[in-house]
């Protein structure tokens, strides 16, 4: 299956189809259409295999708020630097993007070098064996991304009611990706022609999740996995709403993805967090988008065994990250970017994160021409 949706000649046949189709909705909108991807998998897939590239002048692509990491707000980051800083006692388990995400001052990684423990952990149940492990250690687990990640968290607080565990709690900054893009396709100085949407989140909230980007939004929008083809083939079911005048909410991953989602998935979630008003970055405060562990569940919720405050922080001088997040302006429109902001030196976390729209751009696009110029222009 993989072999053939990374077929180039099948690429090839999709792409000889999609521009054509592409200039005919660029001449129904007297513009080049804008697609917006909102996984941070999708950003990377599509700088990866140049697709941008390919279809520059006749349709654009933007990413949106799908980088997990990018759209922890710097208050959320500053708590955790704050925590590690203040508390070398324990343990600070994260995935490995946030390590270098600077916070006002100061980052987990510069806090390392100072004492703090900082341990990068490849998912939650690896977390709970290191507190199983190590039971004199409190052991804080950061609970960043969407609804693809948070029941795995869910289930390691499980794992560790189970082994009655009293030394592992989880600093939850889970977010829920269809309320902030009611928020995003709310705003009326945001021009987006389609939506790519995303397949991992969509394996758990099911593609019926997202039927209001057409009906309520009457703008098109596609699920796609993560191959080249599909990213392709996400891009042409889009341009033939456009042309056809329709605006309807398709599930283009249906090899992983259902109507509902996977029910199992959504009751765990729903056992152990309710939905909370969060700030997002870029965004400001989003009602009820946050996930927080239920009140039953306090004795591993971090926020309350270890309460932090910090001052509130404007994001970094100059940083476009809110904007890029926003789809507002491309990564390369950032005045830091490729100058202040890069992956050895970055001010933003777009430029940290694996799945970060400036990290994407700047490692296979704008670094093979050596030079600055419009994504998709």
């Amino acid at each position: 299956m993989l072999n053939k949706l990374r077929d180039p000649e099948l690429g090839k046949r999709i792409l000889s189809k999609l521009v054509p189709l592409a200039r005919e909705a660029a001449r129904l909108l007297g513009r080049p259409a804008i697609f917006m991807e909102v996984c941070g998998t999708h950003t990377m897939a599509i700088a990866r295999s140049g697709l941008r590239s390919l279809l520059a002048g006749s349709l654009e692509l933007r990413s949106g708020p799908g980088c997990p990491v990018c759209v922890t707000d710097q208050g959320d980051i500053d708590k955790v630097i704050a925590l590690a800083a203040a508390r070398h006692d324990l343990v600070i388990g994260t995935f490995g993007d946030m390590l270098r995400v600077p916070g006002t001052n100061s980052s987990l990684e510069q806090e390392r070098a100072r004492g703090a423990r900082v341990e990068i952990f490849y998912s939650p149940a690896e977390a709970v064996t290191f507190a199983a492990g190590h039971p004199r250690d409190e052991v804080v687990f950061l609970g960043v991304g969407f609804e693809t990640t948070a029941p795995a968290v869910a289930l390691s607080v499980a794992a560790a009611r189970s082994r009655d565990l009293k030394n592992y709690s989880v600093l939850s900054f889970h977010k829920t990706v269809p309320t902030v893009l009611e928020i995003l396709l709310s705003d009326p100085e945001l021009k987006i022609d389609g939506l790519i949407l995303p397949g991992h989140v969509c394996t758990v909230t099911g593609r019926k999740a997202f039927d209001f980007v057409s009906t309520k939004f009457n703008v098109p929008a596609v699920v796609a996995g993560f191959e080249p083809v599909d990213l392709m083939e996400a891009a042409y079911l889009l341009l033939k709403q456009i042309v056809s005048g329709r605006a309807e909410t398709v599930n283009g991953y249906p090899r992983l993805v259902r109507e509902e989602g996977n029910n199992k998935a959504k009751e765990i979630m729903k056992e152990y967090f309710k939905p909370v008003d969060v700030q997002w970055r870029g965004f400001g405060m989003v009602p009820q988008s946050g996930l927080a562990l239920q009140e039953r569940f306090s004795l591993y919720d971090a926020a309350v065994k270890f309460p932090v405050e910090v001052s509130e922080s404007p994001p970094p001088r100059g940083c476009a990250c809110g904007d890029v997040l926003k789809g507002k302006i491309v990564s390369s429109d950032c005045p830091l970017f490729a100058r202040k902001c890069t992956p050895l030196q970055p001010v933003g976390p777009c430029m940290v994160s694996t799945e970060g729209a400036c990290a994407a751009y700047y490692q296979y696009e704008w670094s093979k021409t050596g030079s600055r110029g419009n994504i998709g222009g």
